[in-house]
């Protein structure tokens, strides 16, 4: 096998967990105990906001005026996208039952769950497109209460187009509060009454480890932290395209990975050339962010066949991933780890990010080996029924008492025992393991 890193990164996304999460867990911690109060004072100290947390009507209507009618047509649109999507996927999970043999019939119910919590990050930037992607498919999947929070800028609250932008796609109640303290907002129901039976959206390291370490107690999403995009090109890409979608992530803040593969180090080096370049043209602030997180999370690595690029790709399991080589349709049979996968260079990870109709809150740091993306799957619990016919519990129940004995269960047992006693009077059935 032949690898060669052009250039490696010196940090990973797991660099700085151990003081985040010590921070979180102190945080948490003191809102669950100090209630509204709190998460309040956290707002003022880290937002500089003492207005109302849970935003009135009459506020998003005032949000509603400073929004131009071309970006309300603009956030209808991807709404509109991010919704057909979002049935379509609903449409793909079925309730049924079946009668697997003669009296015994299983199946599954759908049902959403009562509050989902929904954060939309604020800070940085104004990610209009996360609410649409949150909210959205919550409210197609039939949840009943979607309560969204997002980050306030000092006095002037949150920022008018992320308010329009929840309100329009459905939110039912919305909190002024980022960070940290949104996610334990949330959690914990303050403000609403209403604790979210799961977390989703994207965020910061803070929010994301927030909801790490809550998982359990409510559902999340995924891990969430910053965003990731990597790309596997040959030859055939161009290399401008493949440096400006580098770029295109990297701008989302100073630990934002992002990477490439390729089997041309031509190519490789061709796109090193440009990256610097296009990054110092950006204004401020992006052009810090994405000087940081290309010289201590971009990686460039070489190698001799794809097989090789695909294993390098599976071992990053990375949120994003661009395909611009001339074999796509070899690698989506091939590859397996990735958040969402954009294949050719007509599409990029910037299109699924706003408006193209997949969800762009995808799983970080490694998860993509074991989960996709926010859907309405998660938001619907999948539970499964069972009835039976007496004449059924014959096998059932006998075959239910030998297992439960022979695990050691003796109770169990007796339960299958008690049924085949009534139902079967006078019969004698082999109910011992051996």
């Amino acid at each position: 096998m032949a690898i060669r890193y052009l250039k490696e990164a010196s940090k990973s996304p797991q660099t700085g967990e151990d003081e985040t999460r010590a921070r979180v867990a102190e945080m948490l911690k003191e809102i669950e105990q100090g209630g509204e109060a709190v998460a309040r004072a956290y707002g003022e100290k880290l937002d500089g906001y003492t207005g109302e947390i849970e935003v009135s009507q009459a506020t998003i209507e005032a949000a509603a005026r400073q929004i131009p009618d071309k970006l309300k047509s603009d956030i209808a649109f991807a709404h509109e996208r991010v919704r057909k999507f979002a049935e379509c996927q609903k449409a793909s999970l079925r309730a049924f039952e079946t009668e697997i043999e003669p009296g015994v019939t299983l199946g599954q119910r759908l049902i959403p769950v009562e509050t989902a919590g929904c954060y939309v990050p604020g800070g940085r930037y104004a990610h209009v497109a996360s609410a649409i992607m949150s909210i959205t498919t919550a409210k197609v999947a039939g949840v009943k209460n979607v309560i969204a929070c997002s980050a306030p800028h000092g006095a002037a609250g949150i920022n008018p187009a992320i308010l329009y932008a929840m309100h329009y796609c459905g939110a039912d109640r919305i909190l002024a509060l980022g960070g940290v303290q949104g996610i334990a907002a949330l959690a914990f129901g303050l403000f609403t009454g209403r604790p979210a039976d799961i977390l989703v959206g994207p965020g910061n390291r803070f929010v994301a480890e927030a909801k790490r370490m809550l998982f359990g107690r409510v559902g999340i999403d995924l891990f969430a932290g910053p965003t990731e995009i990597a790309i596997i090109a040959d030859a055939a890409a161009d290399p401008a395209i493949v440096a400006a979608d580098l770029v295109g992530q990297a701008e989302h803040g100073p630990d934002s990975p992002a990477w490439l593969v390729t089997t041309n180090e031509a190519l490789a080096q061709e796109v090193m050339r440009r990256v610097p370049d296009l990054i110092s043209a950006l204004p401020e602030p992006q052009r810090r962010s994405a000087e940081a997180a290309w010289r201590d999370y971009g990686e460039v690595v070489v190698v001799e066949t794809d097989e090789e690029a695909a294993q390098v790709s599976d071992a990053w399991a990375p949120e994003h991933l661009e395909l611009l080589t001339s074999k796509n349709d070899w690698y989506v049979e091939r590859l397996r780890n990735y958040g969402s996968l954009f294949i050719g260079e007509e599409t990029t990870v910037a299109y699924g990010d706003k408006a193209q109709g997949t969800n762009h809150i995808l799983p970080t740091k490694g998860a993509a080996r074991y989960t996709g993306g926010l859907s309405v799957h998660k938001f619907i619990k999948v539970v499964t029924t069972q009835r039976m016919t007496r004449e059924a519990s014959r096998g059932v129940a006998a075959a239910s008492a030998r297992i439960s004995r022979l695990e050691g269960m003796e109770a169990h047992a007796r339960t299958a025992d008690i049924r085949l006693a009534k139902y079967f009077p006078g019969e004698v059935f082999d109910l011992k393991p051996n």
